[in-house]
């Protein structure tokens, strides 16, 4: 019996998608629920299931092929009686002989799906082909098996010797390639041969849906808002201070690391109650003012910028908060944010200090109305109470819709955030 492998149903705002990925060939057997192909749209990757047991048939849709909902891409064929089928005239008792070989052959096509399950990242090929390891060595821990760069970088930690087990046999020294590093191997005839010394090589790939979608909405904002950004400086040190004195405590209690996103996650808050403009958006010829705290929590990953958002985050508990971060962090870098996860958002927080950023202009997530940016802590020599004196410092710098927010209210608004941290007492007072 034939089934179709079809494409699911796509959200409102989601009109087509990209198939990036076939994760089994024509003839490969699958079970049920084993994940078929990944299609990338304009937010997130949907992986495609199996809807039974059996055999992928056919490939429709090749990839790089642009899909819509409910389209057909392959056709499976049901697995019925597929690893015992009964012969006309042959006896229902066959020879022992028999049974056994149907049994090996049972085995080795549930070993090729088992094998066929380890998918690699893009970033856990890398790690392997840089370290000359083999893909059957790691265990996966992703979704259906696949294999992560964490588990790579587990293994490689477990096992610093050496890459291979002892059983395998040695390989044969490759052929160092003419003009190219001390690193470089003769590659298999499907990738692209090294690249020759002093050439002035390029390379040209399509822009995946998520970097389009991001390059046009962040072109979007520049030509429909009118963004200014102020800045101000906050000392990091109260916080420091409370985090050194608590955070193992914290750990234990909550099981989860007290990192500096939930402070800022707080203050913001708090500063958004004060000044609920800057917490509203426009619509037309409306200003839409939220009654409640959705804060985005910008996030890299592989396949580029995604903000998970944080909902209700004035219900949250500092520990819950961390939790929520900690667990979006972890679905960007496997892709596994559902659409849900990222779309809305009244405000947002980005941290570009992770990446040794010390001042930059953040832009507007639209339709919000501001974002703020975080960036490094660095000591430097400040002034108090007539003294100069080092302190722990970080820049701060709020982008902000001149059309809805005027200067005054951005400034407080930031001035507000930058008391907060200095004295987090006010965070957990929400004075």
């Amino acid at each position: 019996m034939s089934i179709d492998v079809k494409v699911p149903d796509f959200p409102e705002s989601v009109t087509d998608g990209t198939l990036i990925s076939w994760r089994k060939h024509a003839g490969d057997p699958v079970k049920r629920s084993e994940i078929l192909a990944d299609i990338e749209t304009d937010k997130v990757v949907f992986e495609i299931p199996a809807p039974a047991d059996g055999v992928l048939q056919e490939i429709l849709e090749k990839e790089g092929a642009t899909v819509i909902s409910r389209q057909t891409i392959g056709r499976l064929t049901a697995a019925v009686a597929e690893i015992h089928p009964v012969m006309p005239n042959t006896p229902q008792s066959a020879p022992a002989a028999h049974a056994d070989t149907s049994a090996e052959i049972a085995s080795n096509r549930i070993s090729t799906a088992a094998l066929a399950q380890s998918v690699l990242t893009p970033s856990a090929q890398k790690l392997i082909d840089e370290h000359g390891l083999s893909r059957q060595q790691i265990s996966g821990t992703g979704r259906g098996g696949r294999v992560l760069k964490e588990d790579v970088l587990h293994f490689l930690e477990q096992n610093p010797a050496g890459p291979g087990p002892a059983a395998l046999p040695a390989a044969p020294e490759p052929t160092p390639v003419l003009g190219a590093g001390p690193e470089a191997r003769e590659t298999p005839a499907e990738f692209p041969a090294p690249v020759v010394a002093n050439e002035r090589a390029e390379k040209r790939v399509p822009m995946t849906r998520l970097r389009a979608r991001v390059a046009e909405r962040l072109v979007a904002a520049q030509h429909t808002a009118a963004i200014l950004t102020t800045f101000n400086e906050v000392n990091m040190q109260p916080v420091m201070d409370l985090r050194q004195r608590y955070r193992e405590r914290f750990e234990t209690e909550h099981g989860v690391r007290l990192g500096y996103m939930s402070f800022f996650v707080k203050a913001a808050v708090e500063a958004l109650r004060q000044f609920p403009e800057v917490n509203a958006s426009i619509d037309g010829s409306d200003i839409v003012y939220h009654g409640y705290f959705d804060i985005g929590i910008a996030v890299s990953s592989d396949r580029g910028l995604v903000v998970p958002i944080v909902r209700d985050a004035d219900r949250l508990t500092m520990a819950g908060i961390e939790s929520a971060i900690a667990e979006y962090g972890q679905k960007a870098q496997k892709g596994a944010l559902s659409m849900e996860e990222i779309t809305g958002g009244t405000f947002t927080i980005t941290n570009g200090g992770v990446f040794g950023s010390l001042l930059s202009t953040p832009i507007l997530n639209p339709p919000q109305s501001a974002i703020l940016g975080m960036h490094k802590i660095e000591d430097r020599p400040v002034a108090e109470k007539g003294q100069v004196v080092i302190r722990p410092m970080m820049y701060l710098a709020l982008s902000y819709d001149h059309r809805l927010i005027d200067g005054r209210e951005a400034v407080r608004f930031l001035v507000t955030i930058k008391d907060m941290l200095e004295d987090p007492a006010r965070i957990l007072l929400e004075v």
